[in-house]
């Protein structure tokens, strides 16, 4: 046989081998004769294009807007705004004339509109209480214990020295008691304010012209009135009474000697001084 038909022959051969060689591969896939699935295996993201669409609803915008209604809210903007300028301006005049009507008060110490003529005198000015404590050492008066209480000095009596028992009669002595007291109150608090107050103890009354212990402090302070400003130059208008009867003892009623100290006037001498009389 010749060499080019030889070759032919061999090629040949090796054709047929290949093609039966491939077709037993063992490492060859099947083919797939199912349909093709397009969904992804777990933890995979699906393709876009496989996603459902939605649709995303826009806002309305001020173009498609009706242009009257823009144009009647800017209108009720604007008259809103013009109404709270006119507050605020009303607002401001009146912290002006407040503040006007405070600097003429500070100033007078009258209120806006208020002549002289019209207006009251100023209260006088009463004593401080170290003032009231330093007149107070002046006084002398025995038969009466004084004693500051707050802003007020108070004249203590004993009411036994003064009356009859369970009476309102002034004793000679009492008489003396008290024309001592008025002269040095009028001496060292001229003209001042003068509380004249009733007191008793708890015991029943022996006299029966009293009904209660509260009639006879009252009976008493009015005598001890009655004798200043008919016997002293203690004036009305700086007077005054009260009657307390047993509601403001200074020590226990337990005792004898308690009771006593209980039964008592008390001339109260204030700060202030009465208005002069005119």
């Amino acid at each position: 046989m010749h060499a080019p038909a030889l070759a032919r022959a061999l090629f040949a051969a090796l054709g047929v081998a290949v093609v039966v060689g491939c077709a037993a591969n063992p490492f060859r896939s099947a083919a797939s004769s199912g349909p093709i699935s397009l969904t992804p295996p777990p933890g995979v993201a699906a393709p876009a294009h496989t996603l459902p669409q939605q649709t995303v609803a826009l806002q309305p915008s001020f173009n498609d807007a009706d242009p009257r209604q823009l144009e009647a809210g800017l209108a009720r903007s604007r008259q809103e705004t013009q109404l709270m300028q006119d507050e605020i301006v009303v607002l401001r005049e009146q912290l002006a004339s407040t503040s006007t009507q405070l600097a003429q008060v500070r100033s007078t110490g009258m209120p806006p509109g208020a002549s002289a003529q019209a207006a009251a005198p100023p209260a006088p000015a009463g004593l401080t209480p170290a003032a009231m404590q330093t007149a107070m050492a002046q006084l002398a008066v025995p038969g009466a214990e004084a004693r500051l209480d707050g802003t007020v000095v108070r004249l203590e009596v004993s009411a036994d020295r003064l009356f009859e028992a369970d009476s309102a009669n002034l004793l000679p002595g009492g008489a003396a008691i008290l024309t001592q007291i008025s002269t040095e109150v009028e001496r060292v608090y001229p003209g001042h304010f003068l509380g004249i107050e009733g007191h008793t103890d708890t015991e029943p009354l022996q006299n029966a012209s009293w009904g209660s212990p509260h009639q006879l402090s009252a009976a008493r302070a009015s005598a001890v009135f009655d004798f200043f400003t008919s016997r002293t130059a203690l004036k009305q208008a700086q007077l005054f009474l009260v009657a307390h009867g047993p509601n403001h003892p200074v020590v226990s009623n337990a005792t004898a000697a308690g009771r006593a100290r209980n039964r008592r006037v008390e001339i109260v001498i204030y700060p202030e001084q009465a208005a002069a009389a005119p």
